[in-house]
């Protein structure tokens, strides 16, 4: 791994997010700045340019021309950027005004981003998933004036609550959608002039909002982090410091959503160095798109690693058990040749395995990966051991990271040269972090949030008056300057996507349902959330007579009917929770938990870790029949 010769642009020669943006157009106007696949013969916005073809895909279609990815520069950016904050223009706004932006990684994410940091509008990214209520009331807390959406099948979903987008004074479709009953919506094709020049920036000032993220917190409703231009910057900034391998030779396959903070700030830090962004198509083709594009940097949720570590094993178990044993051999010896490496092992004889097992083994798992991963970041949420185990032992240099939106996002990072997978790394640069009350691991830093829009009591709960702030986990810090998480202050369910939900909310609002007696949320390091739930006696029998099941029958309990209709009666339970707050599966049980049995305390509340362990095959068997 070398370090690359680069021309890295600082937060100072910034300035402002929209200002990186036009240093970087500046110093590398011929580069390739975004790759994106299309099925369109027009380019990213709908009009004619010089934009390059790449990687020219066998699926064709029966009519018209076959998918390409193309390849857009920074100069041509400059040329789409114009148009949009021309479009922008139009619709009077005035600085600080909100406008939001609801569409799948593309470059016209980049573009709408720009154009508004470039007039001092205040950026709102929504994710294409959330359900239109939730979107509603975003938009109305924000007081959104602009809202970009990707197609008609958005605005169908979104229409169902127009009536509730007060805000609202235009609404943009990327797609051609036509509604007469509603004034305020336009196509992009109509509404973006042909060709527009670049204007200056309206507003200088590093520590302006520049956007508002909303969170999930401990209840129902989101709360909108506020991120200054600087507070971003500044964590990008110092995220190159820990990683310099990254540059202008560097190509990065983007598929967390940009609403995503990490994400997003990893744009940033992209778009600081001169590497090259690739938007993957969707995460079912994140394999084909891994071969496509062969890119040098990964950046994901654990979730993401967890899929192709899933996919190895299950490849492995529809093999011969030679095979079976030759990978075991080559992830035992590359985890010895690992810590052998960072100076934690000693040197044995059967590290001379490495080179043929690499060869027979480690080289083909990582070409189904690209073949030039030089670095790959996880975060968001806890990375199983297991998995990270598997990666670094053949050879990925996977480095563990933490951090939340409050912060920009990143707080701490393992060094390649200095990594225990176990933790959650060493602190980035010129961020300060300590032990509080509780073990709860505080935060002061130059990324630390301006606050929490409309909240000021969430914000003085957060920042005390020293600037630390309360990351709400507990941690411990090892002699060697580690940060280990230990748990939460409070009960926070966070999802292997690094979504994060709070289960007694949510399983108050399900026990608002007579058919249950006691309800358990989990999801814990998970891709989805299960109910575990004791049904009421007598409900239990109306309940199983209406869908035709004997209700004295244990195997009742699990008839997919039964499970079918008691997911449908909780999705109405927690309809005001955020769109990913969804619960696929039910374990049902009759037994109550109670004090004698363990399951609950003198103070009547039930023992987590307990039920758990108590269900564990059976919560196993849910996430398995997914």
């Amino acid at each position: 791994m070398q370090i690359q010769t680069m021309d890295v642009i600082t937060p100072e020669q910034a300035g402002t997010l929209h200002g990186l943006f036009v240093e970087r157009a500046r110093r590398s106007p011929d580069k390739v700045a975004y790759r994106y696949f299309s099925s369109d013969i027009t380019p990213a916005s709908g009009h004619e340019s010089s934009l390059k073809l790449r990687f020219q895909q066998d699926v064709r279609t029966t009519s018209g021309p076959a998918p390409v990815w193309r390849d857009i520069t920074w100069r041509e950016m400059v040329g789409e950027v114009a148009r949009w904050q021309a479009a922008l223009l139009q619709e009077n706004l005035t600085v600080g005004d909100r406008v939001a932006i609801m569409l799948r990684n593309c470059p016209q994410w980049i573009m709408f981003e720009q154009a508004a940091m470039s007039l001092g509008l205040v950026v709102v990214p929504l994710y294409t998933v959330d359900r239109p209520d939730n979107v509603a009331y975003i938009i109305n807390d924000a007081e959104v004036k602009v809202l970009l959406i990707e197609s008609d099948e958005q605005w169908q979903a979104l229409r169902t609550v127009r009536d509730q987008l007060g805000s609202l004074q235009r609404l943009v479709c990327l797609d051609k959608v036509v509604d007469t009953d509603e004034a305020r919506l336009t196509c992009a094709a109509d509404w973006l002039p042909a060709q527009a020049q670049m204007g200056w920036e309206r507003v200088r000032d590093r520590d302006a909002l520049a956007t508002i993220i909303y969170t999930s917190g401990t209840t129902g409703k989101p709360k909108g982090v506020m991120l200054s231009h600087y507070n971003i910057l500044y964590n990008a900034y110092v995220s190159y410091q820990v990683f310099p391998i990254i540059g202008q030779d560097t190509c990065a396959l983007s598929f967390l959503p940009l609403s995503h903070t990490f994400e997003r700030t990893a744009g940033y830090l992209f778009m600081m160095t001169g590497a090259t962004v690739a938007y993957a198509r969707s995460i079912p083709l994140l394999a084909d798109d891994l071969k496509i594009i062969r890119p040098t940097m990964l950046i994901a949720v654990p979730r993401i690693y967890e899929r192709i570590y899933n996919a190895i094993h299950a490849k492995l178990e529809e093999g011969p058990p030679l095979r079976h044993k030759l990978f075991t051999l080559t992830v035992d010896v590359g985890w010895d040749r690992f810590e052998y490496q960072q100076g934690r092992g000693a040197w044995t004889p059967k590290l001379l395995l490495w080179p043929v097992l690499k060869h027979l083994v480690a080289d083909k798992v990582m070409d189904r990966l690209g073949g030039r991963l030089q670095l790959s970041i996880s975060g968001g949420a806890a990375l199983p051991p297991k998995v990270s185990r598997l990666f670094i032992a053949l050879g990925l240099q996977l480095i563990q990271g933490y951090g939340m939106t409050e912060t920009s996002p990143v707080i701490s990072a393992n060094r390649v040269d200095h990594n225990y997978p176990a933790s959650v790394g060493l602190p980035m640069p010129g961020i300060e972090v300590r032990i509080g009350e509780q073990n709860a691991l505080l935060v002061r830093s130059p990324s630390n949030m301006l606050g929490y829009w409309h909240n000021p009591e969430a914000t003085l709960a957060t920042i005390d008056a020293d600037g630390w702030l309360n990351t709400g986990d507990t941690a411990r810090i090892s002699e060697t300057g580690h940060i280990y998480i230990t748990g939460r202050l409070k009960e926070i369910i966070v999802m292997s996507n690094g979504e994060k939900v709070s289960p007694t909310d949510m399983e108050g609002a399900i026990m608002r349902d007579n058919l249950f007696d006691q309800v358990m949320v989990h999801g814990e390091g998970r891709p989805s959330l299960v109910v575990i739930a004791v049904v009421n006696p007598d409900k239990w029998k109306e309940f199983a007579q209406q869908v035709g099941v004997r209700p004295d029958m244990p195997e009742s309990l699990h008839d997919s009917r039964v499970e079918q209709q008691v997911l449908q009666r909780i999705a109405e339970q927690i309809k005001e929770f955020p769109g990913y707050a969804k619960i696929r599966r039910v374990l049902l049980l009759t037994e109550p938990w109670s004090i004698e049995n363990g399951l609950l305390t003198p103070t009547l509340k039930f023992k987590r870790a307990k039920v758990l362990a108590r269900y564990e095959n059976e919560i196993e068997q849910l996430y398995q029949g997914r």
